[in-house]
């Protein structure tokens, strides 16, 4: 089987529309815990909680910074 270019075309856009599905589910699935306190009882929050935030916090600025081009991804 011969691979032309539209094929690989169709190929890499059927595998992008794939990972934006993958990550439009997780973003729905972070707002859904978000909205739910990222099951955090009011009354019962602590440290550990703010700390859990912070780490998640991080990995998401990784990510926006480098769609973004901001933080250490800046030109």
């Amino acid at each position: 089987m011969t691979i032309t270019p539209r094929s690989n075309r169709d190929a890499a856009l059927t595998a992008f529309l794939g990972k934006r599905a993958e990550i439009d589910t997780m973003l729905a699935r972070l707002a859904a815990l978000s909205d739910d306190h990222f099951n955090a009882s009011p009354d019962a929050v602590n440290w550990g909680h703010v700390g859990t935030l912070e780490h998640y916090a991080s990995l998401l600025r990784q990510i926006t910074d480098s769609a973004f081009g901001e933080g250490e991804h800046a030109e």
